[in-house]
């Protein structure tokens, strides 16, 4: 148990400085994070996700081109002045709700070398204290508590606490996976290894990494200690494993509910299709069009 056992994360980390080449052309000018999913982009979602947590305090961790991803939180008051005039009170509600979720701070990423390198950037606003990363390109649904059910297990234990999800053995060696053994129930585990990407058939379980992290304060000393690993990148993997052979208690959440991954185009477009189907305003004709599309039938 770590002398910070009882601190609970109040502060979320969001790296966002990558040059989304899979999305090019369309990423060349806009940023990945601010693609829209139906009405609302990626990004708003996974701050929407971080405050259902209690965590109001956002730090982007930016690059060049990003601006924009700030400007979606700010007041706009003449369109909110526009909006109101004309009785538009629904996207009136949406429009100032994007700047009411958090405080949205920002830290320039000059060069992207890792993730481990990003996270590093966040220690002079998070300082020694436990705090959240979420990655910019996937988010859970609505109803999840996956996040809160981590930072509430962070503060009991002090340590590492990651997020889990069962893959097929044969996409192993697309994550970071975890050697794991059972903690507190049966999708609470403790965590004893973590390799980055092994090979198929060599990979010690199925769980893999994704992207939602508490981390201790003490991330920031050992990401220093971390030499660059795969693709020349401070990995921020690396940096955990560190502290785990060091004796810094790590534990994993086995997440069953959805993931929305709009990392690549057929993911995002996944997420597109999925959340429009639950829209009550979208959903019936959508699906019906979708049923009628995917039939072979004219629409």
């Amino acid at each position: 148990m770590s002398e910070r056992a009882g601190v609970r994360a109040v502060k979320a980390v969001i790296p966002a400085a990558g040059l989304a080449t899979r999305f090019l052309p369309a990423t060349k000018a806009v940023p990945k994070e601010l693609l829209p999913v139906v009405d609302r982009p990626v990004l708003q979602y996974i701050v929407e996700e971080a405050a259902s947590a209690g965590i109001h305090d956002v730090l982007l961790i930016t690059g060049r081109g990003k601006t924009s991803m700030v400007d979606h939180f700010d007041p706009h008051p003449y369109l909110e002045s526009r909006l109101e005039a004309k009785g538009d009170l629904v996207r009136l509600a949406a429009v100032r709700r994007t700047s009411d979720l958090a405080e949205i701070y920002t830290c320039r990423q000059g060069e992207p070398l890792g993730l481990g390198h990003a996270i590093g950037y966040a220690e002079s606003h998070v300082g020694d204290a436990p705090f959240v990363v979420l990655l910019g390109d996937e988010f859970m649904e609505e109803t999840s508590t996956l996040l809160t059910d981590m930072i509430d297990l962070q503060a009991r234990t002090g340590g590492i606490v990651l997020a889990f999800i069962e893959v097929p053995d044969h996409e192993v060696n697309r994550y970071g996976i975890a050697s794991v053994e059972p903690f507190e129930g049966h999708d609470v585990v403790r965590v004893t290894g973590l390799v980055e990407k092994p090979a198929i058939g060599q990979s010690p379980s199925n769980l893999a990494v994704v992207g939602r992290y508490v981390l201790p304060g003490r991330i920031f000393e050992a990401i220093k200690r971390t030499k660059p690993g795969s693709g020349g990148e401070i990995q921020l993997t690396d940096a955990m494993a560190l502290l785990l052979a060091e004796g810094t208690p790590v534990h994993g959440i086995v997440y069953r509910g959805v993931r929305y991954d709009t990392g690549m185009p057929l993911g995002y477009l996944q997420a597109v299709v999925q959340l429009a189907t639950k829209r009550d305003d979208l959903g019936p004709a959508f699906s019906e069009w979708l049923r009628s599309f995917v039939g072979g039938n004219p629409v």
